[in-house]
């Protein structure tokens, strides 16, 4: 595993990284681009991934350090760097952040599936567990961070994800609730979150039974 390269400067993605990410797309040498990324891109990839696990506390996780979780997400970074393109106006911190975003909420959602479906629901709002999600009352909590991010990739995606008109339609309509949640009461309590979801994965399978 290649050692995490501490830079002197506090700020780990800088324009810098930005540039030499553009020079390792441009190299056709591997000795060459292998040097880069070591030394130029690997630490900030993995403070990058790092930091967005922990801001938005993606901890549904199939492994038990979150480094090797890191791990796979900087392979998949790696596997999709030569597509950044700054000549589209994308600055390489947003343009990889937005990846890595992605990834884990598709992770997440997955392995929190699993435990939906082997936990009861008064087990997943325990503070302790590995199921938590806290709900304190903050202007922005977790759980809105990561409902926010989740609507953002569902609505992006949508045709992808629902490739029939009528199973399109009725996703967004789902999702028109959630972009809505902060004027609804069913949003009120935890219990009532927790039935919510509930709901929705019966949707989900039913739209799943049509798909097939």
């Amino acid at each position: 595993m290649i050692k995490k390269r501490k830079p002197k400067s506090k700020n780990y993605f800088t324009q810098e990284t930005e540039d030499y990410i553009v020079l390792y797309n441009n190299s056709k040498d591997f000795e060459e681009r292998s040097r880069i990324y070591e030394r130029h891109i690997h630490y900030a990839f993995f403070k990058l991934t790092q930091n967005i696990i922990h801001t938005f506390k993606f901890y549904h996780t199939e492994v038990e350090e979150l480094e090797h979780l890191q791990h796979e997400i900087i392979t998949f970074l790696l596997s999709k760097i030569h597509l950044f393109d700054p000549s589209r106006g994308a600055k390489a911190y947003s343009y990889f952040g937005t990846i890595v975003k992605r990834w884990l909420i598709l992770y997440n959602t997955k392995n929190y599936n699993k435990k939906v479906n082997k936990t009861e629901i008064g087990e997943l709002d325990k503070e302790g567990t590995t199921h938590f999600y806290t709900l304190e009352d903050n202007s922005k909590n977790e759980l809105d961070k990561y409902l926010d991010l989740y609507v953002e990739h569902c609505s992006k995606n949508i045709f992808e994800l629902f490739p029939k008109k009528n199973d399109a339609q009725v996703a967004d309509a789902i999702l028109e609730i959630f972009r809505n949640r902060e004027n609804l009461e069913i949003f009120k309590s935890d219990d009532e979150i927790g039935w919510f979801f509930n709901e929705i994965k019966k949707i989900q399978n039913i739209l799943s039974q049509y798909k097939n």
